[in-house]
């Protein structure tokens, strides 16, 4: 039977590979790239690195295929990443049919741990549903942005007993209220940290975690909100895209 494997290979550090990640890569036939287009070539570049790295004996497969892209004109979000993973289901259907022997191993390496905002698993169980294709899968977890960013600016996720709550940047510029003592912020595309009302709040900032291009940002929401945003339109007019993710509390 075909056996599916999905790496998480961290928030951009070859070195945030465990070797739990190390014993899989080494246990691949062909690894399925998506490419999400020039601007995204570095995300690609450090996939094969992280192959060329750790994979022991030569003899593997790259196989890249072109991510469909979500309408960012379609005021439905979920629906529109309900369509998008419709997209990718039939790419992914494609790869396992057209690139795979029935006793090989592919991987899927997915950026940070795929259980956090990537579709990757959701997609995969929708194939077998679908039942079009036939394989067994893994899971083989990865150091996310959220724990490389607590690590970068070296402070605990939470305070003690207190609460720590992941949400996306969509939902906190809509007004997200949250009881947690902690707010770990991803997907911001909108800067919605600047909607936040209480400037007295801590903000811990990283972008391009554990990559060449790091940056971090740590402060009150008051001193430092105007900073990283300039800092965010130089990143994204610099690079095509932005990546970050950022902590909000009230200071200790």
């Amino acid at each position: 039977m075909k056996r599916l494997l999905v790496i998480g290979v961290g928030a951009g550090d070859p070195d945030y590979i465990t070797m739990q990640a190390v014993k899989a890569l080494n246990r691949v036939d062909v690894f399925f790239l998506m490419d999400k287009g020039p601007s995204k070539d570095s995300l690609i570049d450090l996939r094969r690195e992280i192959c060329a790295r750790y994979i022991s004996q030569p003899g593997y497969r790259l196989v890249e295929a072109h991510s469909p892209q979500r309408r960012s004109d379609d005021l439905d979000y979920t629906a529109s990443v309900q369509a998008l993973n419709q997209d990718k289901q039939q790419v992914f259907e494609r790869l396992i049919n057209e690139h795979m022997a029935d006793d090989e191993c592919a991987g899927f390496l997915v950026w940070g741990d795929p259980s956090l905002y990537d579709s990757t698993l959701r997609i995969l169980q929708a194939i077998l549903d679908a039942g079009r294709c036939t394989f067994d899968y893994e899971v083989i977890p990865g150091i996310s942005s959220v724990q490389a960013l607590a690590a970068r600016h070296k402070v605990p996720l939470n305070r003690i007993g207190g609460a720590v709550e992941i949400t996306t940047g969509r939902r906190l510029a809509a007004g997200q209220v949250s009881t947690a003592d902690s707010q770990v912020v991803m997907l911001d595309a909108q800067d919605a940290y600047q909607q936040v009302a209480d400037r007295e709040l801590q903000i811990y900032w990283g972008a391009y975690l554990g990559t060449a291009d790091e940056i971090l940002i740590a402060g009150k929401l008051k001193d430092v909100a105007d900073q990283i945003e300039r800092v965010r339109k130089a990143a994204r007019h610099a690079n095509g895209w932005i990546m970050d993710t950022y902590l909000i509390r009230k200071p200790d």
